[in-house]
């Protein structure tokens, strides 16, 4: 049975004014999952009008309410895990593991959101006018739009409206149209749920040949003083540079060409067990995901032939089998462009150790290349789908310089016996984060989470989060009257 949803808007489901839909479908089966409303310009105008008007009073709402009603949401959230599995493998193809991983770290980023609600306000300055109070306080901005995709999407539409919320700003979300209910629609029930008051999140769901148009017109409203967008760095240039038109602030987590550093004292099988988890989970389809493994010649071969094995000893295919370990990619397109990638680089010299081939449909095996060379798409690219390249090096030098070529910095991994030797390491690399004896898949609510160069800028997350969401004030209070030239 196919779903239907409308959009959010003001606490009601309302169609778009025009009466339009979109078919969201299941990248497994090709089949129609669900239908949703298709707003347009009129439709944004209308949810940023209920977020004005709920702004002020959701602003002055004590923080122990708002406190309670994020804690109910993340007890609400792990409650519908079962109903978020298997909504996450028909919208979007996710695995049973992923999918929980997405309610775990939703559930955490809302109890995170919770506590940020109690953090002071600001703080007391030094003046140089006698008996004057002089203070710098944070207050939230007001009307917040939030682009959240589809690839982590319980985590990443979450993460988009967690702390703006708490704060106190109201908030417009557009999701992926790619997973409209998962990374959208299914959050704000909870939300709705768990008792946030009308108007405070409004949704807008959108077929995607009008994706441009209402994220013109939601970043280009003058009650919408913060962007934040997560997805590619394509869109991501797109976003940022009319969020800089608008004169407003952007958070922006885009993609990554991250890199595993396997050092000479790496233990070997747990470097291929990091790099197997880096490159395969979700398919590949994560911001982290290790695209290269820089593995130094000394375990080279080792590293190779067994993370090959472990490759093709994945199982794959049907996302709702508990079994699955790879799914399917978004789409046929999207396996369709990795298989590409992969013919490129083995016609241009690459040796194929694992998987390869023609896409079938939206799905395409664990593939790994060896012999890869600057010179190939796959090398520079962002691959986002279930494969991995391994180029042999032959010391830490040559890794961080291979690691660092890239326009990209979002996370890297360091694989090492010695914690002092993969620090120096790791604080050499140009990555907004960066792991010492793990992989470059890792989150967390509370860490400042966010990338360099062409993966963005701004962090979410903890009282970084909080400080992207609010804005400074100077604020004085005389403490007698003054005396004025003239």
């Amino acid at each position: 049975m196919t779903i239907k949803r409308d959009l959010v808007i003001g606490g009601e489901d309302v169609p778009a004014l025009d009466g339009r839909t979109a078919e969201d479908l299941n990248p497994y089966t090709g089949e129609v999952y669900a239908v949703v409303a298709a707003a347009g310009a009129a439709d944004v105008t209308r949810a940023v009008d209920a977020a004005q008007r709920a702004f002020p009073a959701w602003a002055a709402t004590s923080p122990a309410t708002r406190r309670r009603i994020f804690l109910r949401a993340a007890d609400l959230m792990e409650a519908k895990a079962a109903e978020a599995t298997a909504l996450m493998a028909e919208e979007v193809g996710g695995v049973a593991g992923w999918a929980g991983f997405n309610v775990g770290l939703a559930a955490g980023i809302l109890r995170d959101a919770a506590s940020s609600i109690g953090q002071p306000l600001g703080e007391v300055l030094s003046t140089e006018t006698e008996n004057q109070l002089s203070l710098a306080l944070r207050q939230p901005v007001g009307v917040v739009a939030a682009f959240a995709p589809w690839n982590a999407p319980i985590i990443l539409g979450t993460r988009s409206l967690a702390v703006p919320l708490a704060v106190g700003n109201t908030v417009v979300l557009k999701p992926s149209e790619d997973a409209p209910i998962a990374c959208g629609l299914f959050i704000a029930d909870v939300l709705r749920e768990a008792g946030l008051p009308e108007g405070v999140l409004n949704v807008v769901t959108n077929a995607p040949a009008d994706a441009a148009e209402v994220a013109r017109t939601l970043i280009a409203d003058k009650r919408v003083r913060v962007v934040n967008f997560t997805g590619s760095t394509k869109v991501g240039r797109i976003i940022g540079t009319t969020a800089a038109e608008h004169i407003k602030p952007a958070i922006l987590e885009l993609g990554g060409k991250n890199a595993l550093l396997v050092l000479d004292d790496a233990d070997v099988d747990y470097a291929v067990n990091a790099a197997t988890f880096a490159s395969f989970h979700n398919a590949g389809q994560i911001c982290m995901s290790a695209d290269r493994v820089l593995v130094h010649r000394a375990v080279a071969a080792e590293f190779t032939e067994k993370l090959a094995a472990k490759a093709a000893s994945l199982p794959h295919g049907d996302p709702t089998d508990p079994g699955t370990v790879i799914g399917p990619l978004i789409s046929a397109t999207a396996a369709q462009r990795v298989s590409a990638l992969v013919a490129e680089a083995i016609d241009a010299g690459a040796s194929l150790r694992a998987g390869g081939g023609d896409a079938d449909g939206s799905r395409y095996p664990a593939t790994v290349l060896a012999d890869v060379t600057p010179e190939m798409r796959i090398f520079n690219d962002e691959i986002f789908g279930p494969a991995v390249t391994v180029t042999t090096v032959d010391d830490d030098e040559q890794a961080l310089a291979i690691a660092n070529d890239t326009d990209y910095g979002l996370t890297a991994g360091v694989i090492t016996e010695d914690a002092r030797r993969g620090l120096a390491v790791a604080r050499r690399l140009r990555t907004g984060i960066v792991h010492v004896n793990n992989q470059t898949v890792d989150d967390e609510p509370q860490v400042p989470f966010g990338g360099v160069k062409s993966s963005g800028y701004g962090r979410f997350g903890g009282r970084w989060g909080v400080e992207a969401f609010t804005e400074t004030r100077w604020v004085t209070v005389a403490g007698q009257q003054n005396g004025f030239p003239y």
